[in-house]
């Protein structure tokens, strides 16, 4: 049985509905053209989202470049002080109910990522394939229905050490267009044998005839030390219809 982690609310740089169904006829002719025309340079803004991303991980570890001394394992901490009621009671509150058994002697952490799947209410649960063998335009990850509700729920698992301020990013772009940047905050985790699961807020995927068609993604999982235990690109589409199969 799976540990069931409450949902968070997403922090959206842009509004992947809204973005897109703002735009008139000739809003979306002057961005395909544009994207179009500047193929290379949009492939080169890509590129400098994704420097930018990793820059920031690396000025956020920078800033924590403090000497808090020799680093021990988990279990090293846990065994510690041992015999003091009042230092083991403090423990337990901070760390909460950490399972002994999935606490190993190494002091990494380690994010195992089960599975990916998307939930569309009257819809049975689509489970993403991971490894993700999504690579090209032609070889779509999954297909979703214009105008319907999903939400994303993630299953992992935590092992050796608790894992600090885990991070999720989604960014979306069609035809060289970033249309939409997700980042949510899942938390920290401590170490257990049985997964957790995390369900992201419901959303929308947008509507109407310039919507439609492929979209290329890219997510990432990664803790407030700048570890990244997921960093997936692939390519999804939304059409007019559920696909018939």
């Amino acid at each position: 049985m799976s540990a069931a982690v409450r949902t968070f609310s997403a922090s959206q740089e842009i509004s992947f509905s809204n973005e897109m169904e703002n735009l008139g006829p000739d809003d979306h002719k002057i961005k395909a053209s544009a994207a179009a025309a500047a193929g290379e340079e949009a492939e080169k803004d890509h590129e400098e989202d994704n420097a930018a991303e990793e820059d920031g991980f690396k000025l956020q570890s920078d800033h924590k470049e403090l000497d808090l001394g020799p680093q021990v394992s988990l279990k090293e901490q846990l065994e510690k002080d041992k015999d003091d009621d009042s230092l083991r009671r403090w423990k337990e509150q901070l760390l909460g109910s950490v399972d002994m058994s999935a606490v190993g002697e190494s002091k990494e952490p380690e994010v195992k990522i089960l599975s990916l799947s998307i939930s569309c209410p009257g819809r049975p649960d689509l489970v993403l394939p991971y490894p993700f063998i999504s690579n090209s335009k032609s070889s779509s990850l999954f297909t979703l229905k214009e105008g319907s509700r999903y939400h994303l729920k993630l299953c992992f698992i935590v092992s050796n050490n608790l894992v600090s301020g885990l991070k999720y990013t989604n960014t979306v772009w069609k035809t060289g267009v970033r249309v939409d940047r997700t980042k949510v905050m899942l938390g920290t985790f401590s170490p257990q044998k049985e997964p957790y699961t995390y369900e992201l807020e419901e959303e929308n995927t947008p509507s109407g005839i310039f919507v439609r068609g492929s979209y290329s993604a890219r997510t990432k999982i990664v803790d407030d030390d700048g570890k990244c235990y997921l960093d997936v690109s692939y390519y999804f589409e939304i059409q007019k219809r559920w696909p018939s199969s």
